[in-house]
């Protein structure tokens, strides 16, 4: 289903890439060890950190919130975003109106 939103989800969409990107173990959600994910060019990580964020748009409609690696991310419906946070830090925000 997904969350609602009100932007273009394209653009939605290449900005959750690009924070999921920021998750240094982001790889993880597909079970992937690291020296699979050192090995991918970095066009193939880049489709994979999009596939994920493709996933996630998709699952935080239903879960509010995702592990992925070391990171959280995070639907906050009232505020219409989604978060991505390591530990206690935001690290970055994707707004969905």
């Amino acid at each position: 289903m997904g969350v609602k939103h009100g932007r273009d989800y394209d653009v939605i969409l290449s900005e959750l890439t690009a924070a999921v990107g920021e998750i240094p173990d982001s790889y993880l959600f597909f079970e992937m060890e690291p020296n699979e994910w050192k090995e991918l060019p970095g066009e193939d990580q880049h489709e994979v950190h999009e596939a994920l964020a493709e996933d996630l748009f998709y699952a935080l409609g239903t879960e509010p919130v995702i592990e992925v690696g070391s990171g959280v991310v995070m639907h906050d419906k009232e505020n219409h975003r989604i978060n991505i946070l390591i530990g206690e830090e935001q690290i970055q925000v994707v707004t969905l109106i």
